[in-house]
């Protein structure tokens, strides 16, 4: 049986092609989010440890801490290299996306002493970017709200050695509180539901 081709037949492949390629849109948010939830869980509730929650997250902050991860700004062992691989329409379809998530609470062990201490240095130190107890941020503020506590020592770390930039309005309280102030300070914001 010999195959005959015509140029109506071509014409139609193509047709079909260019149809095909044409109805392909691009990602939505939430597809782009799938690639986040290995690490950072369903709709950005995160399960792990070390970790955050980006649910519920500002669009601000998400952009923001996906630029500094891309250039480097912000240290990294991971983000660094998977933040090279979005553009920043991507980063914004991200953030839009986390930031319509519902606020994920975790349930975790922290100290019920600090995390009272906490509660009056927030209140005192932090509550005018850290709105509402830390579950809203003013602007590019992170929601700090019920993030684990053993992310939150980590970051503490990275901004107590230098490694990550901190805002000049948060270093001028942070600065000041002592170590143990900053601990209270982590436990509250762990505890928050």
């Amino acid at each position: 049986m010999k195959f005959k081709t015509s140029l109506a037949g071509w014409a139609l492949v193509a047709g079909c092609t260019i149809a095909g390629t044409a109805a392909a849109a691009p990602p939505t948010p939430e597809m782009i989010s799938f690639a986040c939830a290995g690490c950072h869980g369903t709709n950005g509730g995160s399960a792990g440890l070390t970790m955050p929650s980006l649910a519920s997250q500002s669009k601000a902050s998400i952009v923001d801490a996906m630029k500094k991860f891309k250039s480097g700004e912000r240290p990294s062992t991971v983000m660094g290299r998977l933040a090279k691989g979005y553009n920043d329409a991507e980063f914004a379809a991200m953030g839009e996306f986390f930031s319509k998530q519902k606020f994920h609470p975790t349930t975790q062990v922290v100290d019920a002493a600090k995390a009272k201490k906490g509660a009056d240095l927030q209140e005192a130190n932090c509550s005018r970017c850290h709105l509402d107890d830390g579950k809203d941020g003013k602007d590019d503020t992170p929601v700090m709200a019920s993030q684990w506590l053993e992310y939150l020592k980590m970051q503490a770390e990275l901004y107590d050695s230098g490694k990550r930039k901190m805002p000049k309005d948060m270093a001028d309280k942070w600065n000041k509180l002592s170590k143990e102030d900053r601990e209270a300070l982590l436990h509250f914001y762990a505890s928050v539901k």
